[in-house]
């Protein structure tokens, strides 16, 4: 029968629940080196832990902290059978409504096999998962290395204990532990590349520069206007002074006596 893989989840910070310590992070399981998986009351993770064989593989995942993450490879070395501590009423975990005659909960045994070299936390594959593009740092995984994350129970379900893992989802996690990449420590987020800087110094001397330029285009402009003016106007003073000298002439002629009488000033301003 093909192995199968699955990811596990316990609580790596102290949790006090009926005087007891629930606790049990990667440190405790690898000194612990085997321990019965007990306390779980989800029906679900309790059938998928009934369907583990001696051999399958487990991702130990750190749960209920500030950084959840896989810490650690393991396997199942002993297969489902009653979880004792459901009729245990000292137990965190009791469970009035089962009985030794008619269990209704189970647990399997599973053995440490060695810490991640580089800890997976859930922020990462959450980022690879929810990308459109995969990120530069953890590109090693390709296009279907993503597809797969996407596809995790663990990002799109979350909260079950237990859950299956996929033969090529676990092929990508150990790809992920063993080459790293990612820089932000604590939460998984790949680094990103920083925008160049503009200098602004630069920017604002050109600016004034073109401004100034504007500006002289501007009054050249403006004065090349003016000079038309005054030669249109010059022009017309010019063709009006004949008409001016023959209109002073008529009046000279009309006026009684012959006589001419002194010029009026004309009332066109002179530039």
């Amino acid at each position: 029968m093909a192995t199968k893989h699955w990811l596990m989840k316990a609580e790596p910070n102290s949790r006090i629940v009926k005087g007891k310590d629930v606790k049990f992070s990667v440190d405790d399981f690898e000194a612990a080196k085997t321990t019965p998986w007990e306390g779980v009351r989800n029906a679900e993770a309790r059938n998928l832990m009934k369907e583990m064989k001696v051999g399958d593989k487990v991702l130990f995942y750190h749960s209920n902290c500030k950084n959840p993450g896989i810490a650690a490879f393991a396997e199942v070395s002993k297969e489902a059978y009653p979880d004792y501590t459901a009729w245990d009423a000292s137990h965190p975990y009791y469970d009035a409504k089962t009985d030794k005659d008619n269990p209704k909960w189970y647990m399997v045994e599973v053995a440490f096999g060695s810490r991640v070299q580089h800890f997976v936390p859930l922020a990462l594959l959450r980022n690879i998962a929810s990308s459109s593009e995969l990120p530069e740092e953890v590109a090693y995984i390709g296009e279907d290395g993503a597809k797969a994350i996407k596809a995790m129970a663990l990002v799109t379900r979350g909260r079950l204990s237990v859950q299956r893992v996929e033969e090529e989802t676990w092929e990508v996690i150990e790809q992920l532990a063993e080459k790293g990449g990612w820089e932000e420590v604590g939460t998984g987020k790949p680094k990103t590349k920083a925008k160049p800087k503009v200098n602004t110094k630069v920017t604002s001397s050109r600016r004034k520069r073109s401004r100034s330029k504007k500006a002289e285009d501007s009054e050249g402009a403006e004065d090349a206007e003016e000079d038309e003016v005054e030669v249109e106007a010059d022009e017309e003073v010019e063709e009006n002074r004949p008409r001016q000298r023959k209109r002073k002439a008529a009046t000279i002629e009309d006026e009684p006596g012959g006589e001419s009488s002194k010029p009026r000033r004309s009332t066109r301003a002179r530039r």
